[in-house]
């Protein structure tokens, strides 16, 4: 891989300062715990290929990231924000009202997001959405009536799963993993079931409903994690019963000590992932503050570094962590080259 050179000497941001204080001289980057391993790499080898410091990226989830890259312009702001969902509307507004205006949106590939559990314990290998909804789901369809969820085992409702108590460890609401967890299995399960019907018969409104159904039982048996993959990899090692929600890329790579279960017949793969099959997958993004770029060193560079063919393609490093590479690379290589805002 060629290195990138800079050139240019290194501006001060005015915004911060009327002094016109020196800009840092490397790129910051906070945001999803699921695109850390991937931001980390590229920023280990950005740092070894170029003349630019390596990137400092951190975590914290999706939303806290954006809340940081929009809280405004200047060398006391972060540079990129990482995120395992598209930014919000709300978010672009809060951007803008604190003169974050041209954001730069990049998609750098997809992932898929697992249900795993640890490799010792009961046989968890087949879910529906409909089984996540009814284990973890506050108030579920019971002989055709919508009651407290009472059910306490995983066999209680489905004789196929194993007897073992249920405890379900989920991202926590400030993870982007979160957002596509409820689209995806806890709505998709509460249709299945038929409770979302229910509750509109009940005289809930559709829009009502639709939240109703993405609430999750407080009594203990699930569980918001904050921190990253790590930490739900910790507590399925303490409980053998556990069943924790895991990016494709962090299963792949802890397959010593987690097993998978297939969702709606389909077992996650890169291959399932790239081709639709797989149910649970989503596109990961990082956002760039465009009015950083040519004042803190190397932003453009580390952007382009990203998404190069090498990297961010089928037969690079990327990839070989787990990223399902996106088939329209090269658009989002010119999108950048451009400087194309949202």
């Amino acid at each position: 891989m060629s290195s990138i050179k800079m050139t240019a000497s290194v501006l001060a941001i005015t915004a911060v300062s009327a002094t016109a204080a020196m800009a840092r001289d490397n790129v910051q980057v906070a945001g999803s715990s699921t695109v850390l391993p991937y931001a980390s790499i590229v920023a280990e080898v950005f740092g070894d290929n170029t003349d630019f410091p390596a990137p400092v990226v951190e975590s914290g989830g999706s939303s806290a990231g954006l809340k940081r890259f929009c809280e405004g312009v200047g060398e006391n702001t972060i540079d990129v924000a990482n995120a395992s969902r598209a930014i919000r509307e709300a978010e672009v507004a809060a951007c803008a009202e604190n003169g974050v205006t041209d954001i730069i949106e990049v998609r750098i590939g997809y992932d898929g997001i697992v249900f795993a559990s640890q490799i010792g314990g009961p046989e968890f290998t087949a879910f529906e959405p409909a089984d996540i909804f009814n284990a973890l789901a506050p108030k579920v369809l019971v002989d055709g009536a919508l009651v407290d969820n009472p059910h306490t085992k995983w066999s209680d409702f489905n004789a196929d799963l194993p007897d073992a108590d249920i405890l379900a460890f989920i991202p926590g609401t400030k993870h982007g993993t979160r957002e596509v967890f409820e689209e995806k299995v806890i709505a998709v399960g509460c249709e299945e079931t038929g409770a979302m019907a229910a509750m509109i018969e009940a005289g809930m409104s559709e829009d009502d409903a639709e939240d109703a159904c993405l609430a999750v039982r407080g009594d203990g048996l699930s569980v918001d994690i904050d921190g990253d993959y790590t930490e739900t990899l910790a507590r399925i090692d303490a409980n053998p019963n556990g069943i924790g929600v895991f990016g494709l890329a962090f299963y792949e790579n802890n397959t010593d000590k987690l097993k998978v279960a297939t969702m709606s017949g389909v077992a996650p793969s890169t291959e399932t992932i790239s081709t639709g099959e797989y149910p649970v997958s989503r596109p990961l993004y990082f956002y760039i503050k465009k009015a950083h770029i040519g004042v803190i060193p190397g932003l453009k560079e580390y952007a382009q570094f990203f998404v190069a063919d090498e990297v961010a393609g089928p037969d690079g490093p990327l990839a070989a962590y787990g990223l399902v590479s996106d088939p329209e690379l090269a658009e989002t290589q010119a999108m950048i080259d451009a400087e194309d805002t949202m």
